[in-house]
């Protein structure tokens, strides 16, 4: 038998959702912020997972590819958990979010 206590079980008003950074990479200076916190973390694959955020935030892989006068194909590939991408296709891609490539010297004392 059943008693009815007349509480209610609590009910997320918001359920929680993934977090997608694409739609939070809306300019150029966020999109430079946030391959500039990727690039901190030391782990070179963390960059191509940033790259395919920004492509997200641009419309998506065909878009980027386009806009990048790179094939589908190519981007894919150079984005891919095993991909490794060339400086010049890097260049590319880095110029359709509005940015560059630049070295800045470390300092020495703290590394």
């Amino acid at each position: 038998m059943r008693t009815h206590t007349g509480k209610r079980a609590a009910v997320s008003e918001s359920p929680s959702r993934p977090y997608h950074a694409a739609s939070y990479l809306r300019s150029d200076e966020d999109r430079a912020a946030y391959l500039e916190a990727l690039l901190e973390d030391g782990d070179a694959r963390v960059l191509t997972l940033g790259l395919r955020d920004l492509a997200e935030s641009v419309g998506g892989m065909s878009a980027l590819a386009s806009k990048a006068g790179l094939s589908r194909e190519t981007l894919y590939r150079t984005l891919s958990d095993a991909g490794n991408p060339r400086l010049d296709t890097l260049a590319a891609i880095l110029k359709v979010f509005g940015l560059r490539l630049s070295v800045l010297p470390v300092d020495r004392q703290a590394a």
